[in-house]
């Protein structure tokens, strides 16, 4: 049975050593300097764009979208049997308004039932909807999985396929919200695309230099906080039937990883709270542990408990979300050796590459970005000098740099 309701909601440290940062402010006041000039990354920025309110169980500044939101009680069933309603697909071909993945054949006005996939519209009167409009849970099953098949073409690049997919998938998160149906297929699919988001999320950071595809990926950020706040919405409905989702625990890690790029006390306290509603086999899971190990880690500095937990324990789709704060912590790793080291001992490069999982000639990139310079030793062998004046913080976005260990999360 179905259960239907509205949805709310003094020697450089070294590989052996426990390298934590806050013990390196206490050895040099310039590395406790550098900490506290540190701003956040545009990464951290993106992620702290969008405020939540957990008590609420929305966000804070969420689109005055008729029924795309939980506002809406409405019990319609959908009986559209194609992806896209044929009235508004007929309307389209008219406008010409066709993506270039519904276009039948290349024409710009002309689809098929095959390829036109309904838009997402802001503002819709529930009022005037009929069922012939809305697809029924089997045809946006189908949808959806139709629209993630598109991510693994190589025909366009990926910002022309996130562009569609991201529409698309809006569309159909409306259509389930307007049936209200709430069930282990439907968290399946919210599952499925708060996986699209994030793995966006990732690739987009790629290309952050071009203008378009950063606002992309700032939109994209937007509607992954308010994906996963319906999904969570939908997990708290179902455990009250007494069913628990096999997922529930890596998708709740991810939403405390997004806390990486927040530094003020309110977010704090408010994800305290959040993590007093969670079951204990949530909290317990060791996707959980691995999400708070390492926001621990990264608000202490320990950049070689980070580093090494990231490597033995990281999800893919926890890395899609932990990767743009790496070569933020490489570079606190930098600054600690940089300042705390001794003047008449170089650290040399290749065990420095080890400590930080990254390559030696990446590393020296690295070390040139934060202002440092690296040199050849009497062995032939590439070192860092210490003390030098030089380090600054790199502005902007840092060259993606391989996570070694972690390669096949990369491609």
């Amino acid at each position: 049975m179905e259960n239907r309701r509205p949805w709310n909601r003094n020697a450089p440290p070294s590989p052996s050593n426990s390298a934590s940062f806050s013990r390196s402010q206490r050895q040099n006041r310039k590395s406790r300097n550098y900490s506290e000039r540190r701003t956040p990354s545009a990464a951290s920025a993106s992620n702290s764009a969008v405020d939540w309110d957990l008590n609420s169980g929305k966000l804070s500044g969420d689109e005055n979208v008729d029924v795309e939101g939980p506002s809406y009680s409405g019990s319609l069933v959908g009986t559209c049997p194609y992806m896209c309603p044929e009235r508004e697909r007929l309307q389209r071909e008219q406008l010409r308004d066709l993506a270039v993945f519904e276009r039948l054949n290349g024409n710009h006005g002309k689809s098929s039932p095959d390829l036109a996939v309904k838009k997402f519209c802001r503002t819709i009167s529930t009022k005037s909807m009929q069922p012939s409009d809305v697809r029924p849970l089997p045809v946006l099953e189908d949808t959806l999985n139709y629209l993630l098949n598109l991510l693994d073409s190589n025909k366009h690049p990926f910002e022309v396929v996130h562009d569609f997919v991201f529409d698309r998938t809006r569309s159909v998160r409306q259509d389930l919200t307007i049936q209200s149906v709430v069930n282990e297929r439907v968290i399946s699919m919210y599952e499925k695309m708060v996986k699209f988001h994030v793995i966006s999320h990732y690739k987009l950071r790629s290309s952050m230099s071009n203008p378009i595809i950063a606002s992309m990926h700032h939109l994209n950020m937007e509607q992954l906080t308010k994906t996963l706040t319906s999904l969570f919405s939908l997990y708290d409905t179902n455990q009250s039937s007494n069913n628990l989702s096999e997922n529930e625990a890596e998708f709740r890690s991810l939403y405390v990883l997004l806390h990486l790029g927040s530094y003020s006390k309110p977010t704090e306290d408010l994800l305290s709270l959040w993590f007093g509603h969670l079951s204990t086999s949530v909290l317990k899971s060791k996707e959980m542990c691995f999400a708070r190990s390492i926001l621990r880690s990264f608000r202490l500095g320990n950049y070689k408990h980070f580093l090494c937990t990231t490597a033995a324990q990281v999800s893919y789709l926890q890395y899609c979300v932990v990767e743009a704060y790496i070569n933020e912590v490489r570079a606190l790793a930098l600054a600690c050796i940089n300042f705390g080291g001794y003047k008449l001992h170089p650290y040399p490069l290749l065990d420095l590459s080890i400590l930080l999982r990254v390559k030696e000639s990446d590393l020296e990139s690295l070390c040139n970005a934060c202002g440092l310079e690296t040199r050849t030793d009497e062995s032939g062998n590439k070192v860092l000098p210490t003390k030098q004046s030089t380090f600054c913080h790199p502005n902007g976005e840092f060259q993606r740099y391989a996570f070694l260990g972690l390669e096949e999360f990369e491609r």
